[in-house]
């Protein structure tokens, strides 16, 4: 990311640095979704969309780690501000912006143009060809000419200009301007033809596009992962509660002020953002071979605004709603969910931190000079001193998890390695769904998922004894001291010697 880059260029390449800049880009994040939301809606509105996100436990963990979703996600914010308002210069770079800063933001501008497309092809003109007619209508052209009238609702927020006249040349001229919402394209194929020319690829190396496309592809998995979208985008982590909110919500009158009914957020711009979020959870459903949280980034915020929205709109005790809502989202932030999550988040991914640091302080104390078989993430953290775990890199011999089939092939390979630091990868609370054997044989196909072996047992497995071992929350790590066969082979000597 070019903007940590220039803060370890300017300053240092340190934790503080990184979490302060982060820090910085969140901040810039929300005051985008700020506007953004003052624009489509009000103030009130705003600000408590603006709380809600800044506190929901994704957004919040991902403000304190170094990855790119928080800053595609400000930047498309940014954007879509620019966009409501018909700034169509300004937009583009915003999304261009996000688009280099990861090239899934592309899913952005794509979904509005296409939005576009359709509100203009398929809405417009079918009311437009009524009037030139002059006809009675028919059903299907009254139903356009109702949905029509609903989009061009007026309001004092609207950003959305309603056309004097329905002319072809209208229509040509409003097509030319959402074609411009495919321009952050063009420098999305210019890095992808750099890329190629540099390394001879284009989309990573050959293992990343197998495990991002070829191996997603198949139509039970794609099903399942729109599953899982969608429940990250309406549900997870104590959101399903402002989603029933809105629903509850809806069963209610608009609330009056000075006789007329609570504005809501315009429709066409409502609709701009189910486009985008759609267009969201199925392409993240189809490619992408880790269903991550922080990848649904973008959109998560646009679900919390139009759920505050109408809360707000229809509400009485919506302060206590939201109230309520904000809650739930601190408790999620430091208690774990019943269902499997990643660590990173919650507040979890701050034990896991902690534990990993404890256990790199044993070793370096006890075995500063040994091989240590671990898997990723640890073999980073052993082999690079400046993400802060060990002042001088160890030697590190890597198996991809603890399961039973990798920790079998580390025992295969002993003679590589002193010591082993075994920790758990995965977050896995024993929920109702793994009880049914097929739903593990499908997260076992289809999302990496394996069970890690108790500390206890990898050093069974790998000849030696458990010399440390830490649980917290869930989360445990350890390391195990292997027992090398010559010394094996002397005590056994020597215990025969006695008998």
């Amino acid at each position: 990311m070019a903007w940590l880059a220039l803060s370890w260029n300017i300053f240092d390449q340190s934790q503080v640095v990184t979490r302060c800049a982060m820090l910085l880009l969140a901040a810039f994040s929300l005051l985008g979704y700020f506007r953004l939301s003052r624009t489509v809606a009000n103030t009130t509105v705003a600000a408590g969309s603006t709380a809600l996100t800044a506190i929901y436990p994704v957004f919040f963990t991902q403000s304190s780690l170094a990855h790119v979703d928080l800053a595609a996600a400000g930047l498309i914010f940014w954007g879509l501000e620019s966009y409501v308002r018909r700034r169509w210069g300004i937009a583009v770079l915003w999304f261009s912006l996000a688009v280099l800063a990861k090239e899934t933001a592309i899913l952005a501008p794509l979904a509005l143009f296409l939005w576009e497309l359709v509100r203009t092809k398929f809405i417009d003109r079918e009311g437009t060809a009524f009037i030139a007619r002059g006809k009675s209508q028919s059903p299907s052209s009254a139903a356009a000419q109702a949905l029509k009238a609903l989009l061009d609702i007026k309001s004092p927020t609207r950003r959305w200009k309603r056309r004097s006249s329905t002319t072809g040349d209208d229509f040509a001229a409003f097509r030319f301007s959402s074609l411009v919402l495919l321009v952050p394209a063009l420098p999305l194929a210019a890095w992808y033809a750099y890329h190629y020319a540099r390394t001879g690829v284009v989309f990573g190396n050959a293992e990343f596009f197998r495990y991002n496309v070829q191996a997603t592809l198949h139509p039970l998995r794609i099903f399942l992962a729109l599953l899982v979208r969608t429940w990250q985008t309406f549900g997870y982590l104590n959101l399903y509660l402002l989603t029933l909110a809105c629903l509850l919500a809806m069963r209610y009158l608009p609330l009056e002020h000075n006789g007329k009914p609570r504005l809501r957020i315009d429709i066409p711009t409502q609709g701009s953002f189910l486009a985008i979020v759609i267009t969201y959870i199925v392409v993240l459903a189809v490619i992408g071979g880790a269903v991550l949280a922080r990848y649904m980034l973008p959109v998560v915020p646009l679900v919390i605004l139009v759920c505050v929205s109408t809360i707000w709109r229809r509400l009485k005790l919506w302060p206590a709603m939201v109230a309520f809502v904000a809650m739930a989202f601190v408790v999620a932030l430091f208690v774990n969910p019943p269902y499997s999550f990643s660590p990173e988040d919650n507040l979890t991914y701050r034990d896991y931190i902690r534990l990993h640091q404890r256990a790199a302080n044993f070793l370096e104390m006890h075995y500063p000079n040994a091989r240590v078989l671990t898997a990723w993430p640890a073999s980073d953290e052993l082999s690079r001193p400046y993400l802060g775990y060990v002042q001088k890199p160890m030697q590190v011999v890597r198996i991809d998890d603890f399961s039973v089939e990798q920790v079998l092939s580390g025992a295969d390979a002993r003679s590589r390695f002193d010591v082993a630091l075994v920790f758990s990868t995965k977050y896995e609370p024993h929920s109702i769904f793994d009880r049914w054997q097929l739903w593990r044989k499908w997260k076992a196909q289809y999302f990496d998922y394996h069970v890690d072996l108790a500390p206890e047992a990898i050093a069974s497995v790998l000849g030696g004894s458990l010399v440390y071992v830490e649980y917290k929350r869930g989360e445990w790590v350890g390391i195990v001291e292997l027992q090398k066969i010559e010394e094996a082979g002397l005590r056994t000597s020597a215990v025969s010697g006695h008998l």
